[in-house]
């Protein structure tokens, strides 16, 4: 009853945030905008979006393997490909996560080494994405003028930041207590593979650059969309207020961020001095494309080895 009252307090937030952006928003306006020309871009946004995937698979293979879940390219790719079907349907931005987990654990690697290399994985993007924020942020002050939304963008990466550095230097501590307590061992023991991975001389030049890769092909996945309805919207623009957007969309209080997106982005170009109505444009075609990913993510998952395998005995992983 508790999972049910959660999943429907999500969808209750996605739907009222939803009606309320879309005041601000024409459809038919927007419907119109729509050419030949707009097909292409949506398509390109499409294909960034699978190489952004791919992207995201390289880094999770270098942290799986670090946490003792080596994984091969295709079937991390298929598990990504897959997790993105069911961040759309679960009751989160991140539900597509679980599902990453649960075939992990199933193909053999154990919950515990496919739980850290989720974990650890979300973790280092988080801590990448914020600080992205800070170093483009004296742009994102020219940029934003209204006072209150410095002030928002402010709090929001200083706090996404300061968990994030946080989470390393908690991996960094030395107390014996830390590793047996119940409350404390796991957190402490991913925290530890994610120092050793971002400290490592050969593991963390990679998985930085990827990281940072991926929140720039989100911008560039945005950018796309700009084109796709010519937005009076500059590159400038998308790269300063995306990444702050996906930020909060993390949070998962929504289904697949549906509404909490659209109501930032609005709010986001508004702060900016744009039109806010292209905020939610932009925004809404911006999860049309994944969603359109995550229809082709359900069709993996539908002719997967894994689907057919289900409650059946676990899939081995190959020596």
């Amino acid at each position: 009853m508790r999972r049910i009252l959660l999943s429907a307090a999500k969808i209750l937030i996605s739907a009222a945030l939803l009606y309320l952006a879309l005041r601000k928003v024409d459809l038919s306006e927007l419907f119109s905008r729509f050419t030949v020309t707009s097909l292409f871009w949506i398509g390109l946004a499409i294909a960034i979006t699978f190489l952004q995937i791919f992207v995201g698979v390289l880094r999770w293979r270098e942290i799986s393997a670090a946490c003792g879940a080596p994984l091969e390219l295709a079937r991390a790719m298929r598990y990504n490909v897959i997790g993105s079907f069911f961040n759309q349907t679960l009751p989160s931005a991140i539900g597509g996560d679980a599902v990453r987990l649960w075939l992990v654990a199933r193909a053999g690697a154990g919950w515990r080494a496919a739980t850290y290399s989720i974990f650890v994985d979300r973790a280092i993007g988080l801590i990448a994405l914020a600080i992205l924020i800070v170093a483009s942020l004296p742009w994102s002050y020219a940029l934003i003028t209204d006072p209150h939304g410095r002030s928002a963008l402010l709090l929001v990466d200083l706090a996404a930041l300061a968990g994030g550095l946080g989470f390393l230097v908690f991996g960094a501590l030395k107390w014996r207590w830390l590793k047996t307590w119940w409350a404390t061992h796991h957190i402490h023991a991913c925290a530890v593979i994610a120092n050793r991975v971002i400290f490592s001389r050969t593991r963390g030049p990679i998985v930085s650059i990827l990281s940072l890769a991926v929140h720039v092909l989100t911008v560039v996945i945005a950018w796309c969309v700009v084109q796709s309805i010519a937005a009076p919207v500059g590159f400038n623009d998308v790269f300063q207020l995306v990444p702050p957007v996906m930020l909060i969309t993390m949070m998962p209080i929504s289904i697949a961020g549906w509404g909490v997106r659209e109501a930032t982005m609005g709010l986001a170009f508004g702060f900016a001095g744009l039109a806010a109505n292209e905020g939610v444009n932009i925004s809404l075609l911006f999860g049309a494309v994944y969603f359109i990913v995550g229809a082709v993510g359900g069709l993996v998952w539908i002719l997967s080895a894994e689907k057919a395998a289900q409650g059946s005995a676990p899939i081995g992983v190959p020596e």
